[in-house]
């Protein structure tokens, strides 16, 4: 098995070192000895020392229990507050601590002191989640990923809130609450959650071809990803960045996993969900602890005004790219995640993120969809946490020395001392902070304009980069859309709908249109009526496939090895042995989970038993169940779905002679996505031929109708 690392790869630093300034919860008090040592007394909220924690206050044995009970009533009155308000979107989240280190500095483009310095490492919490589930969904939903990083650099805390993807929906902020309330449950029957197969999403979509773009993003695999470790992150947004002498240079914010992209099969998803609807929380959780951080590198798009007013569609547009083929990614640093949280309420879910937070040498553009969000996170903040003084929690207070004349409120934690609460003031050193000619300066953007509600121009081409990503994809790729497509528009119940969308899809690609119409059953509609010409000629772009931007090797990912008695110890130490190399982590799949002997008679304990350990758990998995193990497995329904399921989701297998009976009933044949074990040198092989993630030439042999 792949062993623990006591350090963060290519670091000697720590997030839990950088971030020092943590504020830590009180301690010490009374102790008392008990069998694992000294540990300290149960008070009450106030630290009164509590004598039995068992029992209630009663009159008598079985009388009624007495309201002078304060233990009791502070106990059961804190237990009924525990809960605060979910999260409208992003409900189902999970966090980590890390740091950013910067490859270079970037004074010449940003006065942002985090950019300032190569080599120098920023505390950062970063949270991932689903957008449309509430906070007891699964992991594997069809569904955008939230992408959110707060930077506590020494100038104040910067958010970068994005999401997986780098469109949105919608155009302008005033549809956002439109958009989430079609994709939420439907609001007389509460359901379904976190799906958008139901016919208020797709009726909402088909109304609104600026959604067009999106739409394709979400049916591909992008939404479906493997782990949060193998996805990639965008600030969706142009934002701005200031250098000293004032000059602004546009930008585009974009997180490379250093694993490479990788998504899941849609069937596998489905499986998923009811195998371990916290895969993906797992997943990073058990990177983090044993040691294999995950990784991203920060990307910069950078570009004047004069590629700005060249440009086919406007970079305002949220629902647009820029090409990565016109304006290349410069990397300039990396994120690294080290570090679990403590406890998951008061860190991942008390977390505030807010894209109004940035600092000196950034600044927004008028992007009218990031408007509004820095219009709307306050309120959202305020509604969740009850409070003005969110800030002041742990997870949200800076790093960096902060200073406001801001008091009272409720609980509030960091009122300022002296007599001055005001600004200007008479008081002098004792007055408090003042201004500073270094503090943040909104860039001096010229601007002059009607008031109108309306939109630039260029925002109504809603089909031309629609096409541009679906044709960028693999044939595989392609596939998967239109299987989603047609799986998402089958549950939609009414056929006018169906044919709106469909009429959407005209404009993409007739050849997509067709083949989803046909999944449906359906004759393919007019195309709708452009309000833009649509650009029929923009060049692929192979920066948004997955397949073709994944991993350069098989490292970060699990194989599953399905053992029995007297399974060959040779081979499984072999096989162990190569997945440590490549720092692959190996999962053993046990008739029981108590353990298994292996031919040379050692116990081994195992993973999971095989009826908790499919293999949709796995990216890749190994056979090696003895002759006798294979025939009692053989009549376990469970080890034939193992070996059915990894066959027909397009994974590679090694097996061993004596597993051929099992793969016999589990209805496969091996074909060249199988790979067989005779000797050890073998497993270097198969760990080799894992890098390539999948073996695609089989899905189309079981790819269902």
């Amino acid at each position: 098995m792949a062993t623990k690392k006591s350090s963060p790869k290519n670091s000697d630093t720590t997030s839990a070192t950088i971030a020092d300034a943590s504020i830590q919860r009180g301690q010490g008090g009374e102790t008392h000895q008990v069998a694992g040592g000294k540990t300290p007394v149960l008070t009450t909220r106030q630290g009164v020392p509590v004598s039995d924690d068992q029992n209630s206050l009663k009159l008598g044995l079985r009388g009624p229990t007495l309201m002078e009970d304060s233990h009791f009533r502070e106990k059961i009155f804190h237990f009924d507050h525990e809960r605060i308000p979910e999260r409208v979107v992003h409900a189902r989240g999970f966090g980590a601590h890390g740091f950013f280190e910067a490859y270079e500095s970037l004074a010449d483009i940003t006065r942002a002191d985090i950019f300032q310095r190569a080599g120098e490492k920023t505390p950062v919490f970063v949270r991932f989640s689903t957008v449309a589930g509430n906070k007891g969904s699964a992991d594997l939903a069809r569904d955008v990923r939230g992408f959110a990083v707060k930077f506590y650099t020494k100038e104040g805390n910067w958010d970068l809130v994005g999401n997986n993807i780098p469109v949105f929906f919608i155009q302008d902020a005033i549809k956002f609450p439109d958009l989430i309330h079609a994709a939420k449950q439907e609001p007389d029957r509460g359901f379904p959650q976190a799906q958008t197969a139901h016919d208020n999403f797709w009726d909402f979509i088909s109304l609104m071809p600026e959604s067009i773009h999106m739409a394709l993003w979400i049916m591909s695999d992008r939404t479906i990803p493997r782990s949060f470790r193998f996805m990639e992150g965008f600030g969706v947004h142009s934002f701005r960045l200031i250098n000293a002498d004032g000059k602004s240079t546009y930008v585009k914010f974009h997180w490379k996993p250093k694993l490479g992209l990788q998504s899941v099969a849609w069937n596998e998803a489905v499986k998923l969900n009811g195998a371990d609807p916290d895969f993906h929380r797992r997943d990073l959780w058990d990177a983090i602890q044993t040691g294999n951080y995950p990784e991203w590198e920060l990307g910069l798009q950078l570009f004047d005004d004069a590629f700005a007013d060249e440009f086919d569609f406007d970079i305002l547009d949220a629902t647009k790219i820029i090409p990565e083929e016109l304006v290349p990614i410069r990397r300039v640093g990396r994120l690294v995640l080290d570090r679990t949280v403590d406890n998951f309420f008061n860190e991942t879910e008390q977390v505030a993120f807010q894209t109004g937070n940035i600092v000196p040498g950034i600044d927004f553009t008028n992007d009218p969809l990031l408007q509004g969000r820095n219009f709307s996170y306050l309120d959202t903040q305020l509604k969740r946490l009850g409070s003005p003084n969110f800030n002041d929690l742990p997870i949200n207070a800076p790093k960096c020395p902060f200073h406001t004349f801001q008091q009272d409120g409720h609980m509030t934690l960091n009122n300022p001392k002296g007599r001055a609460n005001y600004e200007p003031n008479s008081w002098g050193a004792e007055g408090g902070p003042r201004e500073t000619p270094k503090g943040f300066q909104t860039f001096p953007e010229e601007i002059t304009g009607e008031k109108r509600r309306a939109r630039a121009e260029l925002f109504a081409d809603h089909y031309s980069q629609a096409r541009q990503f679906y044709i960028s994809q693999t044939d595989i790729e392609q596939t998967h859309i239109k299987d989603a497509f047609v799986f998402e528009l089958s549950k939609v119940e009414r056929p006018d709908i169906r044919t709106r969308v469909l009429s959407h899809l005209v404009n993409v690609d007739e050849g997509l249109a067709a083949m989803v119409a046909d999944g449906l059953g359906m004759d393919v509609p007019d195309a709708a009526e452009p309000a833009r010409e649509i650009i029929a000629d923009l060049e692929p772009s192979p920066a948004l496939s997955i397949l073709m931007n994944g991993p350069k090797d098989f490292s970060g990912r699990k194989i599953g090895v399905l053992v029995s008695d007297g399974t060959d110890a040779k081979l499984l130490a072999a096989l162990q042995a190569a997945a440590a190399k490549h720092d692959v982590l190996i999962e053993l799949v046990a008739p029981k989970v108590g353990g298994f002997e292996t031919s040379d008679g050692e116990r081994m304990p195992a993973k999971q038993k095989i009826n908790g350990g499919p293999s949709v758990l796995y990216d890749a998995v190994a056979i090696l169940v003895s002759e006798e193990g294979a025939a009692l497995l053989q009549g376990e329904a469970t080890a034939r779905d193992f070996v059915a399921d990894a066959f027909a989701h397009a994974k590679f297998i090694a097996y061993v002679d004596t597993a051929q009976p099992l793969l016999y009933k589990a209805g496969v044949e091996p074909d060249g996505g199988f790979l067989a074990l005779s000797k050890p040198a073998d497993a270097e092989r198969f760990i080799k031929l894992c890098g390539k993630l999948r073996f695609w030439e089989r899905e189309a042999s079981v790819h269902a109708v």
